[in-house]
């Protein structure tokens, strides 16, 4: 049955960072039932590999234990702090094999989650309500049914695992303490051998359920993606905030540039592109700042603050403008329109200087047709006089 938040389905994958969120809070894939069949199959293996020095270990205690005892100058405290010391290093051995087999159980399929809120205190964990519709919930029935399975099946096995045993552990009661603990240690570790095989089925069953539940519970609804996407990427008012800043600075840094320009090439109202060619660089003339209406307007009024020689040429302009990027070069097709403009300013300069005495006059060169850019109402052939400023 699909969960359903404010009438929507849980139909999305969980992201990322849900589930990132989801661990800090403590929560990831467990499997009890794992973690059981693990602890058995340890102690399993620790009694069948471990206990025989145990046992040894354990009647050689005993035996110093009751010489003790039997000695008139030995203490009732000394003989049971010896027993206690040999009991405890005795099941040292287990007790470790267990406490790793249950740590590497419970981080395999959930990994490592440390986290402050899973042990916080939280007030609707103590209302009654809340507990009763846990305990009446779909995924109580669920666990109650692997609950009386895997003990039907424990049970089965076990009676059969005593019953091919029978004569064996009988027969214990017949031999020496040492060899009676030994033998008893092995039938004990092969009985928890069979029983961790028959848990391992339950295993086996359950650590799948267990992903797919806990993937399903953090699924999202299509509003919840949307909302996490917005959160992440941040709000479209904000977004759009940042982007006139960025784009205000650039502009700025762009308009810094223009007193360095050779000219600046106008439409001469919508378009402005400045323009300086370095000798130096042998390289192509290049695009210093270009702009559009107001942009255009504010390129213009620093070209007239620092005296930059500004040449109408619309064509020239609009076809520099969309397709020459800031600080790019001029490409190869306009060169010839962009060489006469430069020319055309040289030239003023050199009148403005006395060294020419006749003023000099732009005519505007053919703009390839692929590089046409024309605004409504502009012919393909306009011609623009030059203009200074």
């Amino acid at each position: 049955m699909a969960e359903e938040n404010d009438g929507q389905e849980r139909s999305e994958e969980a992201s990322v960072r849900k589930k990132d969120k989801a661990r800090e809070e403590g929560q990831a894939v467990r499997s009890r039932e794992l973690n059981t069949m693990s602890l058995v199959i340890a102690g399993a293996a620790a009694v069948w590999f471990l206990a025989p020095a145990s046992a040894r270990q354990l009647a050689e205690a005993t035996r110093q234990i009751l010489e003790r005892i039997a000695t008139p100058e030995t203490g009732m405290f000394e003989a049971l702090q010896l027993g206690l010391d040999a009991l405890i290093w005795s099941v040292l051995p287990l007790l470790i094999l267990m406490m790793v087999a249950g740590l590497a159980s419970s981080l395999a399929i959930g990994g490592l989650v440390l986290s402050s809120k899973a042990i916080s205190f939280k007030a609707s964990r103590m209302n009654p309500l809340s507990g009763l519709k846990r305990m009446f919930s779909a995924q109580s029935l669920i666990e109650l049914v692997k609950s009386v399975a895997k003990f039907l099946l424990v049970t089965g096995v076990s009676i059969g695992v005593m019953w091919s045993l029978l004569s064996e552990t009988m027969a214990l009661s017949q031999l020496p303490m040492e060899a009676a603990l030994s033998s008893g240690s092995r039938i004990v570790g092969l009985s928890l051998l069979l029983i961790g095989c028959s848990l391992a089925v339950v295993a086996a069953i359950d650590v799948p359920y267990q992903i797919a539940a806990f993937n399903k519970k953090l699924r999202m609804t299509i509003q919840e993606v949307r909302d996490e996407m917005k959160d992440s990427e941040g709000k479209p008012e904000v977004k759009s905030r940042i982007r006139q800043m960025q784009q205000e600075i650039s502009r700025r840094r762009m308009l810094a540039d223009v007193p360095e320009a050779d000219v600046i090439i106008t439409n001469p109202e919508h378009f402005a592109v400045a323009v300086k060619y370095d000798s130096a660089r042998n390289g192509a003339p290049m695009v210093l700042a270009k702009g559009v209406d107001e942009l255009a307007m504010r390129i213009r009024e620093v070209g007239r603050a620092h005296r930059i020689v500004q040449v109408q040429s619309p064509p020239l302009a609009r076809a520099l403008f969309y397709t020459v990027q800031i600080g790019g070069e001029v490409p190869q097709a306009l060169y010839v329109a962009v060489a006469q403009v430069l020319a055309y300013v040289y030239q003023l300069k050199s009148y403005r200087s006395g060294v020419v005495p006749e003023v000099p006059v732009y005519r505007e060169a053919r703009i390839p047709q692929e590089f046409r850019k024309d605004a409504a109402g502009a012919g393909p052939t306009d011609e623009v006089q030059g203009e200074s400023r």
